[in-house]
């Protein structure tokens, strides 16, 4: 395909979750910028998954007994979803997309090479038939973005913060942008950075265990605004994981910290009360944040940015939400002199932001133009991402 001339163009991002929990679509304007892109959020919608489709995605990842049957079934019916989800939030905008940029539902990621049939290899898939979402919605669809960095040696992930570093860049103080999904990651922009000094990449668990925790004692979804969190007290623990001291680049998902993790620490705390438990789940996002932060991203802006005025933190995700997590965050945080609002207070909706990333890596695939960025994943070079349908 021959790339055309980068222009300003409407372009829908749509985004899916490691918690599997629904759908959020950003229809934004995205033109060329002096430096960077620019990029505007004209609409958000997040949308619910109905209980048996997430129950049907969940039951998916890292599958031990499934089907191909029901594994392709269940991409055809994604990118039925995501197609209805696109049109819904387009007619709230009264303005048809021109390109659709959509992550899809990750089924699986492994960012760390190993051996499979003689040969060590990493792997990704994420889920949502794109020939079904041009075809609904007549419009071109980016999708797949994941592989291309892998192949290049990345890791996959995590691909947000080439919209970090457009969107929040400083000339004169440090930013930190943390998302707070199912997993944790964090971008780091030195004052005055150029896209090479940034780092990026996934400091562990965020919703996932928290949510697992509250699914399996309460019979709920998730902690509405930390009130269980709140009420408990946290209980003494060890964070048992290789991942936590591996040196970035890194990342990482269920396969770390799904299922098995969560029973782990469940059985090791059955005797406790459930609202500790929530609690100790709790801080343990915090507190791996904090020593991500000490361990990896502090050197990283003294040496790229000693002299910088402020450092300052904006969090987006579902876990902007939990008060009593956004409470603890605000102050370990203090304490390093880094302040903590959320990316809401720069103008950015919290649950906007990982669609409006895709939006953007949409457009730069769509212009031919590299939309990874190797300090952050780890490959080898900028490539292009993803792979158009319906062109």
């Amino acid at each position: 395909m021959k790339t055309p001339k980068p222009k300003a163009m409407i372009v829908a991002g749509v985004m899916s979750g490691t918690s599997a929990d629904g759908v959020d679509v950003a229809i934004c304007r995205i033109a060329p910028g002096k430096g960077a892109p620019s990029v505007k959020v004209l609409v958000h919608r997040a949308f619910a998954y109905d209980k048996k489709l997430r129950a049907a995605a969940l039951a998916a990842m890292d599958a031990k007994n499934t089907s191909t049957a029901e594994l392709a079934r269940l991409s055809w019916r994604l990118g039925e979803v995501y197609a209805e989800c696109v049109a819904k939030a387009a007619a709230d905008l009264k303005l048809k997309p021109q390109l659709i940029a959509c992550h899809g539902q990750t089924m699986y990621h492994q960012g760390a090479a190993e051996k499979y049939l003689g040969k060590p290899l990493c792997t990704t898939w994420q889920m949502g038939e794109a020939a079904v979402i041009a075809e609904r919605m007549r419009v071109p669809v980016v999708s797949d973005f994941r592989p291309a960095d892998m192949a290049a040696g990345g890791q996959g992930a995590p691909l947000v913060p080439m919209l970090d570093y457009c969107l929040f860049r400083h000339a004169k103080k440090n930013r930190l942008l943390l998302n707070l999904g199912g997993i944790a990651n964090v971008t780091v922009l030195p004052a005055g950075c150029g896209v090479d000094d940034v780092m990026a990449f996934d400091t562990g668990p965020a919703n996932m265990v928290i949510d697992a925790c509250m699914q399996k004692l309460y019979g709920k979804p998730f902690d509405r605004g930390g009130k269980i969190a709140a009420s408990g007290t946290a209980l003494n623990m060890q964070w048992a994981s290789p991942f936590f001291g591996m040196k970035p680049p890194k990342s990482c998902g269920r396969e770390e910290f799904g299922d098995a993790f969560s029973a782990k620490l469940m059985e090791d705390f059955k005797a406790e009360q459930p609202q500790d438990i929530i609690a100790t789940v709790t801080l343990m996002t915090v507190f791996t944040i904090l020593a991500a932060y000490r361990e990896f991203c502090w050197p990283h802006l003294g040496q790229r940015a000693p002299l910088a005025r402020a450092t300052e933190m904006f969090v987006a995700g579902g876990g902007a939400k939990n008060k009593t997590l956004m409470r603890w965050l605000r102050e370990a945080f203090a304490e390093l002199g880094v302040s903590v609002a959320t990316t809401a207070d720069a103008g950015l909706a919290i649950d906007a932001k990982e669609a409006a990333a895709f939006a953007l890596l949409g457009w730069l695939t769509w212009h031919g133009l590299p939309g990874n960025v190797p300090s952050a994943t780890g490959a080898r070079r900028a490539v292009v991402l993803g792979k158009v349908t319906g062109a």
